[in-house]
Formats: C-alpha cells, structure tokens, sequence
C-alpha cells in the first residue's frame, strides 16, 4: 500500500486537532490577529475594490455568511472575498517571511464566513483559524514560490481548503479531496506582484480563500480532485515549487506547543512589511537632520529579496497606491517628509509630491549580503544620508515594533483597532467589538459582532 499523500497528512492534522488542545496562548494570539484584521477591515471601508465585491455579493442574497459594514448577507464564499479584500487591502494585516513571503491572517474572513454559515462555536472557528495558520506557514518555510514566478496564494489554496474542511466536518477522506481540488485547480502567477501593481494585488488572497471554501463544499458533496495534487507528474511539486519535505507530525499540538501562528508578525504601518524597519530608519534620521532640503543623496541597503521586489522599475514611479506601498524608495522619502508612514501617505496627492519624486531621484538601492543573510529571520534594512555638506548619517534597523524581539501588546492592538474605527464606530460600537473578540471562544452566534461593525 501506497504512502499517504502529503495532502493526506495536511487533511489528518485539519481534522485531527482538538479544540481543547489549543493552549491559551495560542488562543490569545487568535484574539489578537482579529482585532487587527477587523482594524485593516474598517480602514478598507468605501475602497475601490471593496465596492466591487460588494457589488458581487449583492447580486447573490443568500441569508448564510454577513458581509462587514453592511446589510448584506451571502454565501460564505462571496462573504469571503469581500471581507478578505477589505483585511488585505490596505497592507496592514499581519504577514509571515519564511522562504516564502505572505499573510496568513487573509485566511480569517474565509474562516468567519463559513464559521457564521455553518453555525460553528467560537471555539471552532479559532481551531480552525489554528490550522490554517499552522498550515499555510509551514508551507511557506518549506519553499519560495515567487522566485519560480508563483504568488505565495497559493499556499492559501492548501491552508484554507483544510481549514474549510474542518469547519465543513469533513472527514480526512474528504479533506483531501478538498486540498487536491483547492490546489489543482486555482494556481495564481507571481505577476499580480510584480511590476505596476492593479487592484488585484489585494484581492488575489481573498480570491484564493474563496476558491477553497469552495473546493470544500465541492468535496462534502463527494467530488474528488487531481491526485497526488504536490507528488503528481504534473502536480505542485513539479511544475510550481520543487520538491519540499514536511513534517506535518511536528505541526503544532497539544505535546509540542510549537503552533506557527506564535511566530507572525504584526504591522505598525499600513505598508509592506519587508520595508519597515527601512521607515524606521527614514523617521530616525529626520530627527537628525535640521533640513531636508541639505539631503544630497540617499542609500538605502537592503536584501536581495527587497532589492528584487520593492525596488524593481516600477517601484522608482509608482503611479498607483499599490505601487506606492511597496516601494522602497518612496516609502522611505515619505518618512522622511513626513516621520510617519499613514494611509494618508498613499494618496494620489501624496505620490505625486514633488518632494517625493526628488528624494527618489537622489536615492540608490543595492543589496548587502549580510542583511541578506539574516533574511528572513530579520528584515533588516539601512538607510544613509549624505548631506550637501559632506556628513553622513545612517541608521540600520535590524527589526523593529510588530517583529518576535518586539511584538505589538494589547494595548497596541486595541489602539490600531480605535484608530482605524474612529470615522465609522463610535466608542460604544467600538466597545463591542472588542468585547465579543475578548470572549471569543465563547461565541456561538456572530451577529453581535457585524452589527457592531456597521457605521
């Protein structure tokens, strides 16, 4: 008899897991990844491509799944991406570097939505949010996939598909069919992140956690999917991320308690996060300097991952807000300008400051390979002004706020979350939100909290 497919051994640890054998820490860091996901939401409220969405779940009334800082409600995948797009669209959401890049939180609107059509406990919902953090992160330590020209959603496809399938109470069986189909059938290219970026680069995610719930509900009903979906002649393997080990019996549990979801990372700006730490040290020199106008040039040094992809052509004239955040370059003129990086710093007026485009001009990006060496363990960057007087001044950030060496407190997160409620919520709504997040794991109905959400 044949080995179990690696789709198998993800589909077992899915339905395996124990609610009660998520430690109250893991727990916790649930509470805490929601309260900034539901900050990213309202900041996403009135956006472009939320309209869109919006517009797409309107036409399907289906009273199953609710739809943030709304009346409407769908279906769970529908819900899904529009609430996913409205976590991804500011790039403030948490995200993850291990060989591969990403954000597993855009996997919790998915979760919701079919947590809330299914009538799963708030217990389950954080067991699944679990799982799909486990999963898609282990992935992204296992291989690059932007390198091979695929985008890191891809790992959403296998996250979400078990997470569904857990909250579906799908068998292992099952589950693995919803994997396969997840996986197959919905492989994203790496072009939604490269060059001038579209709207798309915010809703590639919300459309990966879409198509797995519904590769889930495809597999509830008995479809099977294409096997072995990574092992396969033509499967993932092969044509997308090169052969990977994964050790899935050493995904997190109640023996080890080493549960990846420990090991995200939170933003402080509503930017990339690979470039904080480069803002970090834009604010620090400001404080040094008397007069920008003495800036007679600017290096920024940085890893080859950064280089590659916050510094490509596109990046040195961005033209859209997608661009602009992640940007190298403009994001660290903009600290400069300014000593903050804000929503604000992304609007049109912002990107076509003239001060901006100067700065830009005077700038130089290149790789160092010890900061490549600590990548991505740390993302390190360091930035150099050169005064028209000939000092230097250079400040290097190893890490900074939101990082493992100095995570975001509750206090932290609450503030981002009022922050970003204060034109749409007031202080009562706000209070009850953070409330029913607070009690969580003792939910069994999600109304309270979609109502508490609508301005």
């Amino acid at each position: 008899m044949s080995d179990p497919t690696l789709a198998r051994h993800l589909a077992r640890y899915a339905c395996e897991l124990s609610a009660e054998d998520i430690p109250e820490s893991v727990t916790a860091c649930v509470r805490r990844r929601l309260v900034d996901s539901l900050a990213c939401i309202l900041g996403a409220y009135g956006a472009g491509p939320v309209q869109v969405a919006l517009a797409m779940a309107a036409q399907t009334p289906l009273p199953a799944a609710s739809v943030f800082g709304t009346n409407l409600r769908t279906t769970p995948e529908l819900a899904a991406f529009a609430n996913g797009v409205m976590v991804r669209f500011l790039d403030y959401n948490d995200g993850y570097m291990g060989r591969e890049p990403g954000h597993p939180s855009d996997n919790i609107p998915a979760c919701l939505a079919l947590a809330e059509a299914e009538g799963a406990t708030g217990s389950e919902l954080i067991a699944a949010i679990v799982v799909a953090y486990e999963i898609q992160m282990r992935l992204q330590d296992a291989a690059s996939l932007n390198k091979r020209g695929w985008d890191h959603v891809n790992y959403i496809n296998v996250a979400m598909a078990a997470a569904a399938s857990r909250l579906l109470q799908l068998d292992e069986a099952r589950a693995e069919q919803a994997i396969n189909i997840a996986l197959g059938a919905h492989l994203a290219t790496r072009q939604v992140r490269s060059g001038s970026l579209s709207d798309w680069k915010g809703c590639s995610a919300a459309n990966a956690a879409r198509s797995a719930i519904f590769a889930a509900q495809l597999a509830r009903h008995g479809m099977t999917g294409p096997a072995p979906a990574f092992e396969g002649e033509m499967g993932f393997f092969r044509q997308v991320s090169g052969e990977f080990e994964l050790d899935v019996e050493g995904f997190g549990n109640r023996a080890n308690g080493d549960f990846a979801i420990l090991r995200s990372l939170t933003k402080t700006f509503p930017t990339n996060g690979e470039l904080h730490t480069a803002v970090w040290a834009a604010i620090d020199l400001r404080s040094r300097i008397p007069d920008l106008k003495a800036i007679e040039s600017i290096r920024i040094e940085t890893s080859e991952f950064n280089r590659r992809v916050l510094a490509d052509p596109e990046k040195w004239q961005p033209r859209t807000r997608e661009t602009a955040d992640h940007s190298l370059p403009y994001n660290v003129a903009r600290a400069l300008l300014d000593g903050d990086i804000t929503l604000d710093s992304y609007s049109m007026e912002r990107i076509c400051d003239p001060r901006a485009i100067a700065l830009m001009g005077r700038t130089t990006v290149s790789e160092d390979a010890g900061l490549t060496r600590l990548f991505p363990r740390y993302l390190a960057n360091r930035v150099s002004v050169t005064l028209v007087s000939g000092e230097r001044l250079t400040c290097e950030m190893i890490s900074g706020p939101g990082s493992l060496e100095t995570p975001m407190t509750d206090g932290d997160f609450e503030r981002k979350f009022r922050r970003m409620a204060a034109p749409h919520l007031d202080p009562s709504a706000q209070d009850r939100v953070l409330g029913f997040v607070a009690s969580l794991e003792r939910q069994s109905d999600y109304a309270a909290l979609f109502d508490a959400m609508r301005p």
